[in-house]
Parts: structure tokens; sequence; C-alpha cells
């Protein structure tokens, strides 16, 4: 797909809002960090949990401004946009701390958060000023969204192509089949009908849910069609792959109609979340579900390859030139977390991040090449197990201790929500490859735990929730601001 999907119309739009951004930071410096990740990798616990320990200051020696003690404090400020929604971070926390706590829904729009950090800089000329301050402007979307990115390079014959391939090769589960039956049904050179659009959309829409609820598939646009918001029934989600056609496609068919709905979707709705919003970040963290693809599979896991490198692939990345900056912003970090590193054994941390670097060696080496800097870890925003180990069968193994979520099941067990097990999750292999060959997966037991039931506090009485690597992700993505 080309590197570039933005027009010169776009990119006017783009260079104007940076000069709003500079104009209103020419005071405070403001760092922008895009947090973005494939449904269910726990975006929403990653934004709660790295404000909740800015804000209070929490244990978190890998963060180099507060383990050299230069970092003075947080406090949340308004956003400066009142037309973007706010992200809720006193409901989530709320969520996280109550006397039952449960996991917070999942991002379903854009939201925005800005915090104002004040500490010392190191650099002689920063601290003969005294403290230094800057902004950090946390933008958060859905997953399903970031998705939808690659379409703004496509066309509409060149997705069509590529989303019937993906349903071909599911055509014989329950997931794709419907939508390929009514496809047969369907003339896509004949009269364009309305009800037409509407049986196609709505059975491509059920594909794609089917999708990522049993087979862990990632590359599912267009993302609107799983996470619709107010635009539910609108025309421009009406719409559906239909095969390439040999003969002239007329403008009253059904195809071109469903054509037209493809380009609107691109213009009304891609385009301008990604130059409003996508487009002026400075620093990007992407979050991977990548233990959720490996139960499900090699396909899983291949398919999640193509997603990650698909959409880096629209990522603004580089160095830019200070002199530019006021006009031209390009993500110069991006940071690759593969999340709930709780849900293995402490062993198998750097072997999940060794995965995830396989995951996504195109993607870095595009960024790489670019002049933007790249860094994989496997991480827990908030850790929901602790270790221990069991002896069976004259074998002592390493397992992990918490409380499954209510419904969860494994070997024919299902779980009250209450009852703490203690559970062997076996090991992730020491050569990635394997798991991205035909045949091959992690043989792990996976389950959903709930929150932590008992949380420690400061002598100012907050939560200090546990983590894993929580600290050294946030010194990557913010550290060389603050020093």
């Amino acid at each position: 797909m080309p590197q570039n999907p933005t027009t010169i119309v776009d990119e006017l739009g783009i260079a104007l809002a940076n000069l709003a951004d500079a104009a209103t930071g020419a005071v405070t410096p403001t760092l922008r960090l895009g947090v973005t990740g494939l449904s269910r990798a726990g975006k929403t616990i990653f934004i709660t949990a790295l404000v909740h320990s800015l804000l209070t200051g929490g244990r978190m020696p890998g963060f180099s401004p507060l383990a050299e003690g230069r970092f003075i404090g947080a406090r949340l400020a308004e956003y400066p946009d009142a037309t973007v929604p706010r992200f809720a971070y006193e409901q989530h926390l709320a969520a996280l701390t109550s006397a039952n706590p449960v996991w917070p829904e999942g991002t379903r729009r854009i939201s925005q958060l800005r915090l104002v950090l004040k500490f010392q800089s190191k650099r002689w000329f920063g601290s003969m000023r005294g403290p230094s301050i800057i902004n950090l402007d946390i933008v958060d979307y859905p997953g399903e969204w970031l998705l939808d990115l690659p379409l703004l390079g496509l066309s509409y014959a060149q997705w069509s192509a590529e989303a019937l391939d993906r349903a071909d090769r599911l055509g014989s589960g329950k997931e794709a089949g419907p939508f390929i039956d009514l496809l047969k049904e369907i003339d896509p050179l004949g009269e364009a009908r309305e009800p037409d659009a509407e049986r196609l959309a709505a059975a491509f829409t059920e594909y794609l849910r089917r999708s990522r609820e049993h087979g862990a598939l990632s590359s599912l646009p267009p993302g609107r069609f799983l996470l619709p918001g107010d635009m539910e029934g609108s025309p421009a989600l009406t719409f559906a792959p239909l095969p390439p056609q040999r003969q002239a496609v007329r403008s009253g068919s059904l195809y071109a109609l469903l054509e037209g709905r493809f380009e609107a979707y691109k213009d009304q709705i891609v385009r301008p979340f990604f130059r409003e919003h996508f487009a002026r970040l400075d620093r990007q963290i992407v979050l991977v579900d990548t233990l959720r693809a490996l139960n499900a599979g090699p396909a899983a896991v291949a398919d999640l390859e193509a997603a990650l490198t698909g959409v880096l692939a629209c990522f603004r990345q580089g160095e830019t030139n200070p002199l530019l900056r006021p006009f031209v912003r390009r993500i110069d970090r991006i940071l690759f977390a593969a999340t709930k590193a709780d849900h293995v054994h402490h062993t198998s941390h750097d072997r999940l991040e060794a995965i995830l670097n396989r995951l996504v060696a195109s993607a870095s080496k595009r960024a790489r090449f670019a002049g933007a800097e790249t860094k994989s870890v496997a991480m827990a925003a908030i850790r929901a197990t602790r270790e221990g180990t069991i002896v069976e069968a004259g074998e002592t193994l390493p397992t992990l201790i918490g409380t499954p979520v209510k419904g969860e099941t494994l070997a024919g067990t299902s779980y009250d929500g209450r009852t703490e097990i203690a559970l062997f999750p076996g090991d992730l292999p020491e050569q990635p490859d394997r798991l991205f060959q035909e045949g091959q997966s992690a043989a792990l037991n996976f389950l959903r735990f709930t929150p932590p039931q008992r949380l420690e506090r400061n002598a100012e009485g907050d939560v200090i929730f546990p983590y894993i690597r929580l600290d050294r992700a946030l010194d990557y993505l913010i550290g060389d601001w603050l020093a």
C-alpha cells in the first residue's frame, strides 16, 4: 500500500492543526502520546494505571525521573479541545478499587486526557531555571478504528479482493459461511436495491464479529462495523465486499452503490480521524494481546502479524526537524507492548518479548528506516496474579495464583469469580519461529483473572497497583522529555 495515504488537503489540515498546537504550547511544551492496540489488548487499564502512578508518585524504579528524585508531581488539567470526550479516569479507577473490583469497560470511542508534569531537569541550563513543566496529552481510541487506516491506500476493488480472499480461507467454518452463501445469491451488476445492501452489510458484520470472537483474528476492517456508535445503520456503514467484475460497472448497479459507500466511509470517517488525531502524535504505544493469538493457533498469529504490519505502515514516523515542528509532527518512538504478561510465569516474559519482536519485525524495520526508534516489552499494567509453585507427580511446577473471572472454564471446570486457584500456565517456546509454522501452537492454559483483590496503600492512602514493567514502558515513552 502507499506509504502516505493522505491527500494535499489532508496535509494542509494537519499542518494547520499542528500550528495551532504549537501556538497553544508556546509556553508549556506538549507531548502527545497515542495509546492504541487491537481489541482486548488492555488500553483502558494501561492508561488508568499510568495516570494513577504519575498522580500518586507510585513505586516505579524503572522510571528514571522518579528514581533519580527529579519528578516533583503531576496533576490533571482541562483538555484544550472541548469537542473530544474526556478519558473517564476517575470512573475506571473506582471500578478497579471497589470492594468487588472489576475490569473497566474497554475503549469504544476516542478520548483524551491531559496531565501536567512537573520535574527538575538534570541539564545544567534547565536546572538553573528551577522546576520545568510539560503537558502530557494521552490520546486513546478503539483498536477497531486502528484497523481502518490501511483502507486509505486501497480502492474498493483492492479491499474487496483482500476481504473475500480472507473470507474464502474461512469459508468452511461458521464465521464466513453465511456471508459467502449470500454473495452467491446477489448479482453485483444488477439494479441497486437497498434491501440487498443491508442484507450484505449485516451478513458481513456478523462474519467480522464471529471472526473476532471465535477466531481471534485481527484484520477486521472496517472497524466501525464492529463499534459503530451513533453511526449504526447509516449508509456509510452499509456496504460489503463484492467479487471483481469483468464487465463495465454501470452507475445504477449494486456494485457502484457499495463502491460509493466504501469511498464515503474513507472520506467521511477514516480520513478525518487520521487527520485530526492520529497524524498529530509524537509518541506511540501499540498494545498487543499476543497471548490470545497464541492460544488461538498459528492462523491467528499470522493474521495478527499481517494486521500489525499493515496498520503501522500508516504511522507518520521518523525524526522531526525542530524548525519544522510547528507544522510537521512525526512519531519518533514506538513501543510495542505484549500485554497480560501476568498470565505467564516470569520465566516466560523474555520469550513473550521475543515472540512480539517476531510479530512486529517488518513494521519495526520500516520504522527504523524512517528514523523512528522502536522497542518491545512484555508488560502487565495491573498485575492480576502472583507466582507460586505446586508439586505434581514429584515435579515442582511454577504456577500463577489468582481468581479466574466468573464463567471462565478450563478442562471442564467452570469458575465462579470468587475462588482463587493455582494454575500451571505452560511455557512459551524458546524459538518464536515455531509459532509461525503450520501445525505448531503454544501449549498454554489461558484464563482471564479478576483484578487484584487486596491492594497496598501508600502513606497518603492511595492504592498501589502491582504491575510488570510498566515503569520501563513509561520511561521509554516520556523519560527523555523529563531529562
